[in-house]
């Protein structure tokens, strides 16, 4: 709903702004109107790259001269035209109107409403600031104002009532009016500013919470966090400002589908500002239901009034806010695809995601379906036998498919490269997904974390069988496996490899599900997805961190890292041959790091 509401703040502020030129001049017609809207709309979202920054020292100045102005024009049409108005301050007023007026007078109240939407956009970049400063600016200077100016206008109307369809431009002076319409419209460019840029920022954080895809995300200032830029989010808003715009042509229908997104927008903060009493500042459960039910009372006499207006424009928030809500579900396609295989991460964490698989996926947003972060450690034991030697975990939720390894050699163990590793790999993860299901320690809900729950796997033919049959067959040629994986290219790679190395000619283990009726079908998927992955192929994922000195670094500083610690670093470490990681496989992630 706040995107929506992006979407039709610009609308509706720089339609009513630029209408007032229809007062002033008769001879422009509607259709002239939305396209200098139009003009206004597109050169605003053209300068949305340039950022908040390089222009927000005209926003105070304009938000102030049009505050000025609004109280201005109100207190003078309240002593010309009707003091009397002062009256309208008591609350009797507020009951004898609904006593009088009945079902209509709670219909109206969807469009009383528009009085307080949009004030928040004239405050919106005080979000940079304290919580103290937006209370005062509201309750000393924007609250005043707008009761002020409404006051006026209803002096206004109660000697004029035919300008019931322009109150604000008829009331105001002839001497005063272009000045008033100038300020009007870089008002309403200013408070479209800031419901864009809120924008960006829903979007942002949405994006860090998984539930919106990969978007590129500019910082406009070196000195404010919050100042970004979106550039697919800003075209998006701009085509749907400029249907919406196009598509109405009236106010009246903007603001009633504006009204509806701002309450509903209200209703669900007031839901989660109970959350946040209870769990955030550890109050009460009785004094959150106190707020919620107080608070939710008055906006639900006006969100129900405002969902009358759907028929009439109320559609249009609740269509954005399906298709942005729909985001959430494209996500695992849009964002980072799976592609088919099992990708094993080396890292030397026996706990957390590895910071090279984070650089890995932000610049090339795909993996395998099948992730396993491996760990090599040395114990201080001679040998470690083989049943003992898989710890296997969870990283992720059951979805996801990302597991942990962690192998255990002793000080006198050999690593071969007997062509097993990848194959006792599977099966004692097989063994861990049934594992799982049966032991509740592994599987409860309770746990606070999902990362840190592991076990050791033995693997013995008995209890293979009951989660995986492992079967040895020949080398298959290229016709046959052409049919029976999707990864063509690694296999006919892989073939010519084992071609230039006889030696090493592998056996090829086949891995099939036991028909056990009794499996549970979660179990069955997930090894089901772990079959397919190894028969499309096995990746293996190396990092190799490159340090550097900052170009502001002293001689010293450079000499020792640039020099000193990467002749070390090359000349020390280990190859990747060491872990009897088949080259052909093998997929090495550089990064640098400046210290």
């Amino acid at each position: 709903m706040v995107i929506g509401d992006g979407v039709l703040t610009p609308a509706i502020s720089v339609l009513s702004a630029v209408s007032g030129l229809q007062v002033a001049e008769n001879k422009l017609t509607n259709g002239e109107i939305v396209l200098l809207a139009c003009v206004i709309l597109v050169g605003l979202f053209a300068l949305q790259h340039c950022g908040t920054h390089k222009v927000a020292f005209m926003f105070a100045p304009i938000v102030i001269i049009w505050l000025v102005s609004i109280l201005s024009i109100g207190l003078y049409n309240i002593i010309h035209w009707n003091p009397k108005i002062l009256r309208a301050l008591s609350p009797h007023y507020i009951i004898k109107f609904f006593s009088q007026t009945g079902k209509d007078g709670w219909i109206s109240l969807g469009g009383v409403l528009l009085s307080i939407t949009g004030t928040e956009a004239m405050f919106a970049d005080l979000g940079h600031f304290t919580a103290l400063s937006i209370r005062l600016a509201f309750a000393l200077a924007i609250y005043p104002c707008l009761v002020v100016q409404y006051m006026g206008q209803a002096a206004f109307l109660s000697k004029n009532p035919s300008s019931m369809s322009n109150s604000f431009y008829d009331s105001i002076p002839d001497r005063v009016f272009w000045p008033v319409c100038v300020i009007a419209t870089l008002a309403a460019v200013v408070g479209s500013q800031a419901v864009i840029t809120a924008t960006f920022s829903i979007v942002k954080q949405c994006h860090a919470l998984g539930c919106f895809p990969r978007v590129k995300v500019v910082h406009t200032s070196k000195h404010i966090y919050g100042q970004i830029y979106i550039p697919e989010i800003n075209w998006i808003l701009m085509v749907l400002t400029l249907a919406v715009t196009v598509g109405f042509r009236d106010t009246t229908f903007i603001g009633n589908a504006y009204g509806l997104a701002c309450m509903t927008v209200m209703f669900i903060t007031t839901f989660l500002m109970a959350l946040v009493i209870i769990f955030v500042w550890q109050k009460s459960v009785i004094l959150a239901a106190c707020f919620l039910l107080f608070f939710w009372f008055i906006e639900g006499v006006y969100l129900s009034a405002a969902l009358m207006k759907v028929p009439q424009g109320g559609w249009a928030p609740l269509v954005f806010s399906a298709v942005f809500l729909a985001y959430h579900d494209w996500v695992p396609s849009l964002g980072i695809v799976r592609v088919p295989g099992i990708g094993l991460v080396y890292s030397e964490l026996a706990t957390g995601v590895p910071a090279i698989f984070s650089h890995f996926v932000t610049n090339l947003p795909a993996f395998h379906k099948v992730l396993v972060f491996v760990c090599v450690k040395s114990v201080p034991v001679p040998y470690v036998p083989p049943e003992e030697r898989f710890l296997i975990g969870r990283v992720c939720p059951r979805p996801y498919r990302m597991y942990r390894c962690i192998v255990r050699y002793g000080y006198k163990d050999i690593q071969r490269d007997d062509g097993n590793f990848e194959n006792k790999l599977i099966q004692s993860i097989a063994e861990f997904i049934q594992m799982e299901a049966v032991e509740p320690q592994f599987s409860s809900s309770e746990s606070p974390s999902l990362d840190g729950r592991m076990a050791v796997m033995s693997i013995n033919p008995v209890q293979s069988s009951l989660s995986l049959i492992a079967s040895e067959q020949d080398f298959i040629s290229i016709d046959e496996s052409i049919q029976s994986t999707r990864s063509l290219t690694l296999q006919s790679l892989r073939s010519a490899y084992d071609d230039e190395n006889p030696q090493i000619r592998r056996r090829h283990v086949r891995f099939q599900l036991p028909s056990n009726p009794g499996m549970d079908p979660s179990v069955r998927e997930e090894l089901t997805d772990l079959v397919q992955a190894k028969e499309a192929g096995v990746a293996y994922i190396m990092g190799h961190s490159y340090v550097k000195a900052r170009r502001s670094s002293s001689f010293l500083k450079k000499l020792a890292i640039d020099i000193g610690y990467s002749f070390l670093r090359k000349n020390c470490r280990g190859p990747a041959v060491a872990l009897n990681i088949p080259h052909i496989s093998l997929i090495e992630v550089g990064m640098i790091y400046y210290v």
